[in-house]
């Protein structure tokens, strides 16, 4: 089993940044993929960015690449979203997930993800 704890969401005027954090334990996850979604109030969850544990390699949603960077600490066993130049439809409850098989697959998709956090609240102001 594995605990995922999400912090560092809140209130952020528009241009602005907020650095994300989960929190992840309960395993080894060596294998593991981590990923970030978000869900806006009325509309599906959405993915976000995902990093391959070992390697680090990443992937971005078009719509958060080039402002969001997804980042671990192997040590930690954390994983971050660095969140610049925030826009009012950034805001959503941001979840972190993670996915016991890894694929060579882009892997944006929640079925792939068996583990997931509470969630913490971005909202961007205009």
């Amino acid at each position: 089993q594995v605990q995922l704890v999400e912090s560092g969401g809140g209130l952020v005027q528009a241009g602005g940044s907020l650095r994300l954090s989960c929190a992840a334990s309960g395993r080894t996850f060596s294998s593991y993929v981590m990923g970030w979604f978000r869900q806006a109030p009325g509309k599906e969850r959405e993915f976000v960015a995902r990093i391959r544990w070992i390697g680090g390699t990443t992937y971005y949603a078009d719509s958060v690449k080039g402002r969001f960077t997804i980042s671990r600490d192997y040590a930690k066993n954390t994983m971050y979203l660095q969140m610049n130049s925030l826009k009012p439809e950034d805001t959503a409850v941001y979840y972190c997930a993670a996915a016991s098989r890894s694929t060579s697959g882009i892997m944006r998709a929640l079925v792939e993800y068996d583990y997931w956090g509470q969630g913490t609240q971005v909202t961007v102001s205009s």
